[in-house]
This record gives C-alpha cells, sequence and structure tokens, in this order.
C-alpha cells in the first residue's frame, strides 16, 4: 500500500479535546452581535483613548531609530531597571532587577508560562469563581485539577469556610486575580493574609495576576500578595503594561519571582515567545518612570467615568454593585422579576436595545451566579451617554 494513499481514506485524527470542544466564547458571540446590530459596546473591556501620546511616540521612535533585532530572553536591562524601581514606588518591593524582573508578551503569556512552569500533572489549583476565561484552559492544559471557590455578589468575599474546602495536601498553587475581574473588587490586606495563611499552611505557591493594580479607585491602597508575610519566596506576581498605560493591544508583561522561581518560569518564557518587541519595552521603559500625577490623573479620569455610568444605572432603576478597580462595573438583575437570567438579558439588550454587555455567568466554570451584568465604563462620555440612553428604554419590574 503506498505511503501517499488519498488521506480522504483515512479516518481523521483527533485534536486536543480541551481547546477542540471549547464553545464560542460568549464574548466572541457579544463583539459579533454589537457589530452586527451597531450596538454602543460597553463589553469590551478596553479605552476609547488611545493611550498616553509621549509613551506612544517613545515606542515610534524606538522602532525608527532603535533596535529591532532579538532583544534579550528576559527583557531589555532598562526595562527591567525601571519595573525595579516602580514596584520599589509604588509598592514597596525590593526586586532584583537582575535575578528577580522578566519580560513577557503581554499577561497571559506570563500566566500561561507560570502554570506550565510550576504545575505537574495531578496537582490540584485553587481558582476563585468568577474567573478570567484563559485560566481554566490553561490550568487543565499543564495537567492541573482546579479546585473552585465559587465568590457571591455583593462583596465577593473570601471566607475561611471557602478556603479550607479548597485547600488540601495536594495544592500546589493557588492563582488569584487582584484586583479582580469582573467584580470590580479589590482585596483588603486582612482578605489576603487570610490567603497567605493558607499558601504557607500548605506549602503553596501563588501565581498571582495583579494586571489592574493601578486602576484602583477611592482612595483604595493595592497591596500586593507577594508583600504578606511568608510570600515573598513563594509568590510569582504578574503585572500589564497594557493595562498600566490603557494600551491593550500592546501585550508587555512582568513577571517578579524570586531566584530559584524565576530561574524556572525563564525557561517556559523562552520556550513559548522567548521575547517581546524592543520598541514597546523601550517605551514601557520610560512610561513605568512617568510622575506619579500621571497614575493618580489616569485614576480620577477612570473613576469620573465610573461615576458617570454607576449614577446613570442608578438612576434608571437597576442595582449597582460596587467597583473599587479595573474598567469594570456590575449591575444586579435579583431584584428585577423581569430579567430571566444575565445571559438572556444581556441578549437580548444587544439585540433589542444596542447596548452590549457580559453576563457575569459565562466566568464561572460551574454553579453561576446568574443575575450580574458586567459593564465597561473605559469610554468617552459621549459613548456612555449613548447607552444610558438606550438603556432609558429597558422595561424593569420590582
Amino acid at each position: 500500500m503506498s505511503l501517499l494513499s488519498s488521506p480522504s481514506a483515512r479516518p481523521a485524527r483527533s485534536l486536543n479535546p480541551l481547546y477542540a470542544e471549547l464553545p464560542t466564547t460568549i464574548f466572541e458571540v457579544m463583539s459579533q452581535l454589537a457589530r452586527t446590530h451597531e450596538a454602543v459596546n460597553l463589553g469590551q473591556g478596553f479605552p476609547d483613548d488611545p493611550g498616553p501620546e509621549d509613551v506612544r511616540r517613545k515606542a515610534a521612535d524606538a522602532v525608527v531609530n532603535g533596535w529591532n533585532q532579538y532583544p534579550p530572553m528576559m527583557g531589555l536591562p532598562e526595562l527591567r531597571a525601571a519595573a525595579a524601581a516602580h514596584y520599589r514606588h509604588w509598592q514597596e518591593l525590593e526586586l532584583d532587577p537582575d535575578a528577580e524582573v522578566m519580560v513577557t508578551s503581554g499577561a497571559t503569556e506570563a500566566l500561561a508560562g507560570a502554570l506550565l512552569a510550576l504545575i505537574e500533572p495531578g496537582d490540584e489549583v485553587v481558582l476563585f469563581q468568577p474567573l478570567y476565561d484563559a485560566y481554566l484552559p490553561l490550568v487543565k492544559r499543564a495537567g492541573g485539577i482546579p479546585r473552585l471557590v465559587r465568590l457571591e455578589p455583593p462583596s465577593w468575599s473570601i471566607t475561611r469556610e471557602a478556603l479550607t474546602a479548597a485547600f488540601s495536601e495536594r495544592t500546589k498553587l493557588v492563582l488569584f486575580n487582584n484586583p479582580q475581574n469582573p467584580t470590580g473588587v479589590v482585596y483588603s490586606r486582612a482578605d489576603l493574609a487570610l490567603l497567605a495563611e493558607f499558601c504557607v499552611a500548605f506549602d503553596a505557591y501563588a501565581v498571582c495576576d495583579e494586571v489592574w493594580e493601578h486602576v484602583i479607585f477611592d482612595g483604595v491602597a493595592f497591596t500586593s500578595l507577594m508583600a504578606l508575610p511568608g510570600m515573598r519566596e513563594r509568590t510569582v506576581k504578574i503585572s500589564s503594561a497594557g493595562k498600566i498605560f490603557g494600551m491593550t493591544g500592546w501585550k508587555v508583561g512582568l513577571v517578579f519571582a524570586a531566584p530559584p522561581l524565576m530561574k524556572v518560569l525563564s525557561k517556559a518564557h523562552q520556550f513559548l515567545t522567548f521575547t517581546t518587541p524592543p520598541n514597546l519595552q523601550v517605551a514601557v521603559a520610560y512610561g513605568l518612570g512617568k510622575a506619579d500625577d500621571y497614575f493618580t490623573g489616569m485614576r480620577a479620569d477612570l473613576q469620573r467615568s465610573r461615576d458617570r455610568l454607576a449614577q446613570g444605572l442608578a438612576g434608571l432603576g437597576f442595582s449597582v454593585l460596587p467597583s473599587a478597580g479595573t474598567y469594570f462595573l456590575s449591575i444586579d438583575l435579583a431584584a428585577h422579576t423581569n430579567a430571566a437570567d444575565d445571559e438572556a438579558f444581556c441578549l437580548d439588550l444587544v439585540r433589542t436595545h444596542g447596548v452590549a454587555t457580559i453576563p457575569v455567568s459565562a466566568f464561572y466554570a460551574q454553579d453561576a451566579v446568574k443575575s450580574v451584568v458586567r459593564f465597561c465604563f473605559a469610554k468617552r462620555d459621549e459613548t456612555i451617554d449613548r447607552a444610558l440612553e438606550r438603556l432609558a428604554k429597558v422595561p424593569l419590574l420590582r
């Protein structure tokens, strides 16, 4: 029999079921519906604003006049030094730029690398739901067994009872998002201390998705889990220049970890993307050194947009949940008897009223809260106002 026999004569090879069986996400569905119905899109989490001009010009100059060949695998020394100085100033973390800082092509790559580097097949991983949609596929692809902690509105609080049920002698790591998307919660030092207690007691690593660390409001202070007693040597801190500067397409991630961890994390990075565009690294190094008033001004602008949307929604009769960080705030439909569930509400909203949002049940793997809808407020005033005009036509029955 010829080795070149017709492919049609052979059965189709199977594909990796983890990815082959993943459904189309609600994010893709809502984005397509927003385009089809010419909706005001408050579903996708990116700003209307193009980002700080001086940082963008730095990147443009670096690509025209700078080095465009491979930069160092760990990242440009100037960016690693700038990152260490930035987090010393803002979070009082002492980081060695040569041994404890790495640059990746986005925070999602950093998450994938950390999970692949730290998880062995059969290890248990504690996650908090609602959760970012990449977490579960990445954990499972690394061979981890997810142990889910269910958070509920309005406080989305972490309890000792829930952690006791989730942690075991097989727990290898916890994947923790703070500030938390989609809820907008910024966890307090007391919450962090509780989580740190369990990490230390069970000798677990913590992979901390802290990409929203600068997008916080109302004078709330952000503390990295890495700063808690017992956590410095067991924490992987992940940050995002795209979130810090409101340019989500840049995909420049920053990873911080003690040298024994970083040695392994860097190997995972080496065989994923290896490196990140050097002009973006030059610009991010510049941006991280910007004066405090840039960062506080960014927060104030976003807080004003949050308040504009929150007040508008409350004025229309919606029950608005608090948001202390991220680009997102949510409403709880539980008080409205005509809202069957969040997904049905969101689908009707985009099709009938031309406003795209995201049902928070999409962020659960099981036992979902079905009454909460997420809005992105990182938009221009006219975008928010246009959405509110359309939302005013939504009938609400109590």
